[in-house]
């Protein structure tokens, strides 16, 4: 399948479902020890998904630019647990993903990875959830290693674990929780949270960023398994786009 016909598909059914059902807004704890009781209206294309680096396709030359983000120093609301995930809540962040321009929502995270590649886990993923002026999703995924520190990761922390209700970091780089290498694995997906909405854009990032062990353990002690199963890829084109 041709990643341009594939992306127009995005904007088709789907898109009209409001950005709280986007973000995971719904504050129920969700069960993932029995995902098999979550409903989905449709379930042909749903995320996550193992990726088999030997099977996915090269994108095309004339393929447009891949992932470029500005606006990263982001004011940011306070980091909150919201009962299935860790999530910061930050508008001002930019990207042009593929030559269309996004804003970012909010960001994430899964432990452990909710994707893999050829089989491996990563102990944690980030989800930093875009949207589109016309309503188009585009979900970025980052995976988590422990190795050095990382100050964003802390900032996120330390927010989330103040008391009174003062941010101590009131922005953060938000380009410092992602790699600077932007090769990514496109597929189309869905939300990996009910309603499992699906023809979502998914932007997957190979290359790990590091952050602590301090910090990782931080983030387990929240959620050490809130990732979904893995789905069936259904015959879906994986195109890798080589920065």
């Amino acid at each position: 399948m041709r990643i341009a016909a594939a992306t127009a598909i995005a904007i088709a059914i789907g898109l009209a479902v409001s950005l709280s059902s986007v973000v995971h807004a719904n504050e129920e704890k969700l069960d993932y020890d029995h995902q098999e009781k979550w409903q989905s209206a449709l379930d042909r294309a749903q995320s996550p998904i193992d990726i088999v680096t030997a099977q996915t396709v090269r994108a095309e030359d004339n393929e447009p630019l891949g992932l470029q983000l500005w606006h990263t120093q982001a004011p940011i609301e306070k980091a909150e647990d919201n009962g299935h995930a860790v999530q910061v809540n930050t508008h001002a962040t930019e990207a042009m993903i593929r030559g269309r321009h996004f804003t970012l929502a909010q960001f994430h995270f899964h432990a452990e990875s909710e994707h893999t590649l050829d089989a491996k886990h990563y102990p944690l993923e980030g989800h930093f959830v875009f949207k589109a002026q016309d309503g188009r999703l585009a979900v970025i995924g980052v995976m988590y290693q422990v190795g050095d520190g990382n100050p964003a990761a802390q900032a996120v922390i330390d927010d989330l674990e103040a008391k009174d209700g003062k941010l101590p970091q009131p922005s953060i780089d938000i380009a410092s929780l992602l790699p600077n290498q932007r090769d990514y694995y496109h597929y189309l997906g869905s939300l990996t949270t009910p309603p499992l909405t699906e023809n979502v854009e998914w932007y997957v990032l190979p290359t790990p960023v590091t952050m602590s062990e301090k910090q990782m353990t931080t983030f387990l002690s929240h959620y050490p398994h809130n990732n979904r199963k893995i789905q069936p890829l259904n015959g879906r084109a994986v195109v890798h786009h080589q920065g």
